[in-house]
């Protein structure tokens, strides 16, 4: 094999090099070395491509994190895990959309209820590898989103539980909660455990009227993006002033909007892209117009959030996710994000309206 500074070291010998890491500052190490060529491709290929060579990086470091984790438990005497478990994902990483510097969104689902010597044991593994990963140069989650939490780490029956509590109670914070879910991916573990847990997600959904309505809620909020005569709002004040929030201003909206929909369906893809790919092929003629317009407006949107400037700080990369007052005198970007905002202002408009029907048809 190359060694991680010969100058064509390749992608198949990057993702290899991750495997048979056998510490996390190896596995910091050569996350870094991938990255590095990943950096080199950005740009070159489809950024669909690339988003998916990205991801697939993110996931072999993560199940390399659950290998390691799991032998420096019965190093320190907890012995193997006490049943079977899945880790999963949620947020960009969940969706396959990631970037270099996303942080932390994972849980865990185990078999068995988490009670005496198995609480013990995942309780101490859920810290472990969420701090192995942030070792590796994930960033805890602000919103504590992460296997290290007893929210996000139940045994299946109790996940059940939770989510149809979420489901339930039709409030903003459960349903933000719901919505988050929504987006959970198997990265590692039993794959069993992640399509049961994906099961009772959706079967919640199934037929609820309430529930929908109460996740259009949500996704109708948005950050305003343009004035009233349809130019791009950017920050006024703070460190990106001038700059342009890729992440919440254009991003997300998008994310929300066709989640929204792929709820309604019952779609079982996670990634922003293939969800557009079925409801393409599941709805009626004339159901959901714009899905082309969608679609390239999701890859703007993805481009855009791999081009924001990020800074490298001890071989890792970190990013504002704000584009840059300078890159955006780029004509063509501007004319590109304007177009793409204005669809999603079209949207927003369109499911305010059906929001307000539904409310009013509701007791």
């Amino acid at each position: 094999m190359a060694s991680l500074e010969t100058a064509d070291w390749n992608e198949e010998e990057a993702y290899q090099s991750i495997v048979t890491a056998g510490s996390p500052e190896e596995l910091k190490a050569r996350r870094t070395a991938c990255q590095q060529v990943l950096l080199k491709q950005l740009n070159v290929i489809p950024v669909e491509e690339w988003m998916y060579r990205v991801n697939a990086m993110h996931d072999q470091l993560a199940r390399t994190a659950v290998r390691i984790c799991e032998a420096q438990m019965k190093e320190a005497g907890y012995g193997l895990p006490p049943c079977a478990y899945s880790f999963i994902v949620f947020g960009s990483a969940g969706r396959q959309e990631a970037t270099l510097w996303s942080d932390q969104d994972n849980g865990l689902i185990t078999q068995e209820e988490l009670e005496g010597d198995r609480q013990v044991y995942f309780e101490e593994f859920g810290t472990r590898l969420s701090g192995m990963l942030e070792v590796i140069g994930y960033e805890k989650c602000d919103g504590r989103v992460m296997c290290s939490e007893p929210m996000w780490r139940k045994s299946l029956a109790e996940w059940k539980r939770q989510l149809a509590d979420w489901g339930e109670q039709l409030e903003w914070e459960p349903v933000r909660y719901l919505i988050i879910a929504s987006d959970m991916r198997h990265v590692a573990g039993s794959t069993e455990l992640s399509m049961e847990w994906k099961k009772a997600l959706h079967a919640g959904f199934a037929g609820s009227s309430q529930l929908m309505t109460a996740v259009l809620r949500n996704t109708v909020r948005h950050k305003a993006t343009l004035n009233l005569l349809g130019q791009v709002l950017t920050e006024r004040f703070g460190d990106n002033a001038g700059g342009f929030d890729v992440k919440y201003g254009l991003y997300i909206p998008l994310v929300n909007i066709v989640r929204h929909w792929s709820l309604l369906h019952g779609i079982g893809d996670t990634s922003t892209l293939k969800r557009l790919e079925q409801l393409e092929r599941l709805a009626e003629p004339g159901q959901y117009k714009h899905l082309e317009e969608i679609r390239q407006a999701c890859l703007t949107a993805l481009r855009m959030r791999v081009n924001t400037p990020y800074t490298w700080t001890d071989g890792l990369l970190s990013s504002s996710d704000y584009y840059a007052e300078q890159d955006l005198k780029n004509k063509q970007l501007r004319a590109e994000l304007r177009e793409s905002l204005l669809l999603i202002r079209r949207l927003h408009k369109a499911l305010q309206r059906q929001l307000r029907s539904a409310e009013r048809r509701q007791p």
